[in-house]
């Protein structure tokens, strides 16, 4: 753990860094950004594997069917994205591979999320749901080239129009036929059509993983998972109908009702593993004796899943702000004095809003690396601990993708409205992330009762240590270690309310037990999300192979500590965690971090590494404006004034 602190004199009793004439950007603009600190942040974001993990995604970006197609009618744009997918399939060496690969996957989504949301909806479902799933059972061992070579794609049959978020309740059955050893697929009730799977024609034959009750002899034994064909080059097989869906938010998916009428499967069709198996004769046998573990060992990829979702976003939000960065820098206003002309990026206003935002950003990538690692190296001791970090830190990047893409919007104006500048689509595409593989208020809550009720949790010692001795006036506001341990605190003073406020809540009644203590441990699970994102950026900095790329993202670290302490000031004040003149500090301190970062934006945002074929593309990150193309003048006009 990283103890540095900030350079700068701290004036006595003031912990606030100086604001010195080199950072003034009212007198100069901004220097070009170090080529060196530009490479060793990127290093830093993506790894020393980034050749190998997120190169060949990357490289997608370069290639004309990934840039902006103007005019197309949202059927067409879903078109699209299913071509834009099968070029996907030919980049990659090995579609099994690519499936069994959360770092490989989860880097897909980064890329095809920047141009596609409708791509990064399809490839989650595709390689993930689908193809990972039927490589997670018994069908590993099976010919799988029909879905590798996408002759037929795959979709993923599990929510039903009345059942989300509580999907063990679901009704789809599969009753197993003795007489034929065959599986009869149903959809029993209206509500238990499957809700919003891509099972329209668009894009050729499907075969979907319908997630259904099995039933023997009358008897429930859990959900578990059915390989079923759903159309072919002719149209839907016999016994599937599916009813297309409006537009949804965001760039639009084939989104549909799908129903099932005593529709027959093969016995292969089961996916069996060690939780639910049926041998020759019919006799079920599981290694799980709860139907809900059996339903949950089933769809077990929903965790890879939203590693997914919050890389699908993360990039979302990466290229929304070096889109605005560019055009800050691009776009010139009236400066101070008649006839002078400033770029944007000069005005405090404008820039501060966009690095707070980059601190952010940086923060989330810093986190998900950090959540992936422990999810690809966890073992059954620390699986539902890994599980769990995994949902948070779903939850907080996807919430925090919405915030900044919608400021970076924003901060484009005008310009930021038109589809073809790159940057409006993706607060609306955010939208599909923070819903997809659980709403992230369900899971975080779900992540809040398991950290409460947990009869050891093997987090709190490391998270929650405290504050050391000494006078609390010594520590100045650009100590990250004792900006760290004051969100210490403030997670371990959301975990005490919500204890005190069960213990104290209605007797008899744990519905409202548990609504006096969920925002509470709402809070806690926030605040924990952003320890986890605090001390992955911290490791990172400290990995630093440069003393200025050290020293930034110290900074930026330090900026992005601030914005989260910023709100906890009057708890952590009440509790004797800092002083007045610390909360007094708060804002001088934070503007002098603006400040001393406001010549490093560019590289900032660079180090994201977007393609400059790409942003060569966009007209508002490569120094043009829509409307600044030749006007051509209708026939007749020419001589008109």
């Amino acid at each position: 753990m990283t103890t540095a602190t900030l350079p700068g004199p701290l004036p006595s009793g003031t912990p606030v860094l100086p604001l010195g004439p080199d950072r003034d950007l009212t007198t100069q603009s901004p220097p070009e950004p170090s080529m060196a600190l530009d490479r060793e942040l990127t290093r830093l974001l993506f790894g020393d594997n980034q050749a190998a993990v997120h190169a060949t995604w990357r490289g997608l970006l370069t290639k004309e069917m990934f840039h902006h197609q103007p005019g197309l009618t949202p059927e067409q744009r879903v078109a699209l994205s299913y071509d834009r997918l099968r070029q996907v399939n030919e980049a990659t060496d090995s579609p099994e591979q690519l499936a069994r690969d959360p770092e490989l996957l989860a880097a897909l989504h980064e890329w095809t999320g920047v141009v596609d949301g409708g791509l990064c909806t399809l490839a989650s479902i595709h390689y993930n749901l689908f193809l990972g799933s039927l490589l997670d059972h018994d069908g590993a061992g099976q010919d799988l080239s029909e879905f590798t070579s996408m002759s037929s794609t795959g979709t993923f049959l599990c929510t039903e129009l009345s059942h989300g978020n509580d999907a063990p309740a679901l009704q789809t059955t599969a009753e197993l036929d003795r007489a034929t050893g065959e599986f009869i697929l149903n959809t029993p009730t209206t509500g238990a059509q499957k809700f919003m799977p891509n099972t329209s024609l668009t894009g050729g034959p499907k075969t979907a993983v319908v997630a259904a009750r099995l039933l023997i002899d009358g008897e429930d034994q859990g959900v578990y998972l059915f390989l079923t064909p759903l159309s072919d080059d002719k149209g839907h097989l016999p016994g599937v109908h599916v009813r297309r869906l409006p537009d949804r938010t965001g760039t639009p998916v084939d989104h549909c009702l799908t129903t099932f009428d005593q529709v027959r499967l093969d016995r292969e069709a089961l996916l069996q593993a060690d939780h639910g198996r049926i041998d020759a004769d019919g006799t079920f046998t599981s290694t799980l004796g709860s139907r809900r573990r059996r339903f949950l060992q089933s769809i077990a990829r929903v965790t890879t899943g939203k590693l997914c979702m919050s890389a699908g976003t993360l990039g979302m939000a990466r290229a929304s702000l070096v889109i605005a960065v560019r055009h800050a820098y691009s776009r010139q206003i009236s400066g101070s004095r008649r006839g002078l002309r400033v770029p944007l990026m000069e005005h405090r206003s404008h820039h501060s809003r966009l690095l707070h935002s980059l601190a952010l950003a940086y923060a989330m990538s810093f986190l998900h690396r950090s959540a992936l690692a422990q999810w690809i190296g966890h073992g059954l001791e620390d699986q539902e601990e890994a599980a769990r970090l995994v949902a948070v830190a779903k939850g907080w990047i996807t919430w925090q993708a919405r915030a900044i893409t919608t400021e970076s919007r924003e901060r484009c104006g005008a310009q930021g409205l038109f589809p073809a500048n790159g940057i409006s689509d993706l607060p609306l595409n955010v939208e599909g992330g923070i819903t997809a593989e659980g709403d992230n208020l369900v899971i975080w809550l779900k992540a809040a009762a398991e950290m409460l009720f947990a009869s050891q949790n093997d987090d709190r010692t490391a998270t929650e240590s405290p504050l050391s001795d000494g006078p609390l006036s010594d520590r100045p506001l650009t100590d990250l270690s004792f900006l760290r341990g004051l969100l210490a605190e403030v997670v371990a003073g959301w975990r005490s309310r919500a204890q005190l406020a069960l213990r104290q809540g209605p007797a008899g009644d744990p519905l409202g037990r548990w609504n006096e203590a969920s925002t509470p441990a709402l809070e806690m699970v926030s605040a924990y999300a952003c320890l986890k994102a605090a001390d992955a950026f911290m490791a990172a900095a400290a990995r630093a192979g440069t003393p200025e790329a050290r020293r930034v993202l110290e900074e930026l670290c330090c900026l992005f500590l601030l914005q989260q302490l910023n709100g906890h000031s009057g708890l952590l004040l009440a509790d004797n965690h800092m002083t007045a003149d610390h909360v007094r500090a708060l804002w001088p301190t934070i503007s002098g971090l603006v400040a001393r970062l406001a010549p490093h934006t560019m590289a900032l945002a660079d180090a994201f590494d977007l393609p400059e074929e790409f942003l060569a593309t966009v007209p508002i990150a490569s120094g043009g404006l829509i409307g600044h193309e030749p006007c051509e003048r209708p026939a007749g006009e020419a001589g008109r004034s």
